[in-house]
């Protein structure tokens, strides 16, 4: 990776704006309680640095969708009180509905060495997601220098990551850099064998990283409701499981480019079939022939799922994109739990990309088993698709 970096920088005595992914998960009880802050320890590091060289720390992230206008839902005033727990008295909160306006910049103005302040969400405000000129330059008025650290939005040209960085120099924060270095190893020198898992429901979801691995790994094995699409292509009877008919053609290609790679990519052999997804749902494990017409498929087989294990030992790089079933369900959730366990007693370099896999990483208490669990969904499987992610590419090169 060729772009400056954080301690490229000479932060001392600077205000330096820091683009985060403080975009978490808040309790549905209405009590607006943070109820996973892994995105927000992530961006410590890069903070801890930057106030520890006696810069001046302004940070700024969106929170959902409020479709830019103000709205307290999506107030970033719960990660204001996370951060003034961990950070006490160096810490100020910066509200406003319009996220700058003259009251935030004298705030600014007033910080000192070694301090850190919050803006308000930045999708209060239309422009962002516009990567608006006007909203980017009055971001930018508050700082000398700009960092960005948040990896989970770097796949979008926003405002407060490419805007910002056409103003004022750049650099990537650490959580960035692990990330492009450790994933960017796996695709550009991957160790051998190199295995690739994928699963969720779509296959049109997935059709770009299977496009831009097929030529780097030696095994894909697919699993979730993007599966029953290719077993459906090669004409097995899925009952009412997931399927995307218009895609049967292209994963029959996509097995043909395999072939001709010499990839072997694995589908399902057993399934574990019900009549809904629900908790209490009878359940039967049957072969992948022999799926009722009446009946759905949603999780992959012990036998799969042993299989995949196996393969998974023997690797020695490891991709996981989506789960292999309905995992939020106990009764579906088997499969991925058991591929789950297979990366976390991997001697393997492990990447797990964020969304679905991350959580169920997460949930089955392995997380510190895998070498890296990407913190952006969208943007881990654009960079796995080989796409250029503009919220990193906007960056200062060294």
């Amino acid at each position: 990776m060729n772009k400056k970096t954080v301690k490229d920088l000479n932060v001392e005595g600077k205000k330096v704006l820091v683009r985060v992914d403080f975009n978490v998960p808040l309790s549905k009880d209405g009590n607006h309680t943070i109820s996973d802050d892994t995105r927000i320890k992530a961006a410590l590091p890069t903070i801890d640095y930057l106030l520890e060289n006696n810069a001046k720390v302004i940070l700024m992230s969106h929170l959902g969708r409020p479709k830019g206008e103000a709205n307290p839902e999506f107030s970033l005033k719960p990660v204001a009180e996370w951060l003034e727990k961990h950070y006490g008295e160096k810490f100020h909160f910066l509200p406003s509905d319009v996220v700058v306006d003259e009251k935030v910049k004298e705030e600014v103005e007033k910080l000192e060495n070694g301090n850190l302040a919050l803006l308000e969400n930045t999708r209060y405000v239309k422009g962002e997601t516009k990567n608006d000129p006007e909203f980017a330059k009055e971001l930018s008025s508050l700082a000398d220098l700009f960092v960005n650290d948040a990896f989970g939005t770097s796949h979008r040209a926003h405002a407060s990551n490419v805007g910002v960085a056409s103003n004022l120099e750049s650099a990537v924060g650490f959580l960035i850099q692990k990330e492009i270095e450790i994933m960017g190893k796996a695709l550009e020198n991957p160790e051998k064998p190199f295995v690739s898992i994928l699963g969720g429901a779509k296959v049109s979801d997935k059709i770009g990283v299977i496009e831009n691995l097929i030529s780097k790994v030696d095994y894909i094995l697919i699993g979730g409701g993007m599966a029953y699409t290719f077993l459906k292509a090669q004409g097995k009877e899925i009952g009412k499981s997931l399927l995307e008919e218009d895609k049967m053609d292209l994963s029959l290609e996509l097995i043909k480019k395999a072939e001709a790679n010499n990839v072997k990519i694995l589908l399902p052999k057993d399934v574990v079939i019900a009549d809904e997804i629900k908790e209490d749902a009878e359940t039967e494990i049957v072969d992948i022939d022999n799926i009722p017409q009446d009946k759905e498929a949603l999780d992959i087989g012990p036998k799969t799922a042993k299989e995949y294990a196996d393969i998974i030992k023997k690797a020695k790089t490891v991709v996981w994109n989506g789960p292999m079933g309905v995992f939020e369900v106990k009764v579906f959730a088997n499969g991925t739990n058991e591929v789950a366990k297979a990366l976390a007693d991997s001697s393997a370099t492990t990447i797990v990309g964020g969304g679905d896999s991350a959580l169920a990483i997460e949930e089955a208490g392995y997380k510190d088993k895998i070498t890296h669990v990407s913190t952006g969904g969208g943007a881990s499987l654009e960079f796995l698709e080989g796409k250029t992610l503009p919220g990193i590419d906007c960056i200062d090169e060294k």
